[in-house]
């Protein structure tokens, strides 16, 4: 079912925006967002990534401390080491980036 994997953060950006390119010249943005959890004695750290000219204006615009919310799909994405171990992680592929204006 499209969609279903569908999830919405709302936090704090732990640090400025990284933005770089690929190699076509495609923007990619990556932060990272603490979600603050009721009950929870720490935060939980999701990595953001968003693409294309929504990924240039989230550089532009957010900086360490920025409260958004972020709307996406989270991927799990598998890499190999030097060592040849498989490591794994999560991210959130945004399609949408909001900012509180307060």
């Amino acid at each position: 079912m499209e969609g279903s994997n569908r999830i919405l953060i709302y936090g704090r950006l732990g640090q400025k925006p990284e933005l770089r390119y690929t190699g076509k010249g495609e923007a990619v943005c990556n932060f990272s967002v603490a979600e603050n959890i009721e009950g929870a004695e720490t935060p939980k750290w999701h990595k953001v990534v968003v693409w294309g000219r929504q990924a240039e204006l989230c550089f532009a615009q957010l900086d360490k401390g920025s409260q958004v919310f972020t709307r996406g799909r989270n991927v799990e994405c598998v890499f190999k080491t030097k060592e040849g171990q498989d490591k794994k992680y999560t991210e959130l592929r945004a399609d949408l980036i909001g900012i509180s204006m307060v």
